[in-house]
C-alpha cells in the first residue's frame, strides 16, 4: 500500500531555518505530482507547494521566496526547505500524492521565541 512518512519537524525560533521531508513507498513515484499542504489550529488544510515529475513548481504567495520544494526521485522522496521562518507559519506539515488520498502523519512545525 502507498505509505509517506514526514520527518523533520520541530521547534524553531522565528528567522531559522527547517527541511522537511518525505520518503514515499508502495508508487511509481516518478510519475507523480506530489505535494506539501499545512493545517494550522482552527484553520482549513492548504496547499503550500507541489513538484510536478518535470520538476515544475508550485509555490504559495505566502511562502514564496522564503519554501523550496524539491523531490529526489532515486530517494523516492520530496524535501520542503523553510527559511526565515515566521509564527504565521506554524502548523502540522503533510505531504501528499497531489490530487490523490494519499497522505502522510503529518509533521509539527513550531516557530516561536
Amino acid at each position: 500500500q502507498v505509505q509517506l512518512v514526514e520527518s523533520g519537524g520541530g521547534l524553531v525560533q522565528p528567522g531559522r531555518s527547517l527541511t522537511l521531508s518525505c520518503a514515499a513507498s508502495g508508487i511509481v513515484f516518478t510519475i507523480y505530482t506530489m505535494a506539501w499542504y499545512r493545517q494550522a489550529p482552527g484553520n482549513q488544510r492548504e496547499l503550500v507547494a507541489t513538484i510536478d515529475s518535470a520538476d515544475r513548481t508550485y509555490i504559495l504567495d505566502s511562502v514564496k521566496g522564503r519554501f523550496t520544494i524539491s523531490r529526489d526521485n532515486a530517494k523516492n522522496t520530496i524535501g520542503l526547505q523553510m527559511t526565515t521562518l515566521k509564527p504565521e507559519d506554524t502548523a502540522v506539515y503533510y505531504c501528499n500524492v497531489f490530487r490523490l488520498p494519499y497522505w502522510g502523519q503529518g509533521t509539527q512545525v513550531t516557530v516561536s521565541s
